[in-house]
């Protein structure tokens, strides 16, 4: 089980570096044009920085949800608790888990604002 736990979460880095480096790519270098090709992937049509900075935000929490798994996990397993992992351990990666979570609540929340105080200003 941890072995499939720690490959979901090397996929979801490379994932995450892979987003990170073609948005970037695309919104400050280049004008790429893969429209049409079947490789494309779905965001990259409207990839600016609000969006960007949503799906780091998730990608992230996505991370974070999987290490927090194999904490409980192996916390669960270690009857002596030999990894180290007390109350106050776990309650510390719950906290920074929910900390992330609520981070990109407000940062969707707030970019959800602006687009409509733009769309407002437009009018």
């Amino acid at each position: 089980m941890m072995s499939v736990l720690t490959l979901i979460d090397l996929v979801m880095i490379s994932n995450l570096l892979v987003m990170v480096i073609v948005g970037g790519y695309k919104m400050f270098v280049s004008r790429l044009d893969p429209q049409g090709h079947p490789d494309e992937p779905e965001w990259l049509g409207h990839v600016n920085a609000s969006v960007l900075k949503i799906k780091l935000a998730m990608a992230i929490i996505g991370i974070s949800s999987i290490a927090l798994l194999r904490t409980f996990i192996e916390a669960g397993n270690l009857g002596s608790n030999r990894a180290g992992y007390n109350e106050t351990v776990v309650m510390w990666q719950v906290l920074i888990r929910l900390t992330c979570v609520v981070s990109a609540i407000g940062i969707a929340y707030v970019d959800r604002l602006s687009a409509s105080g733009a769309r407002k200003h437009a009018e």
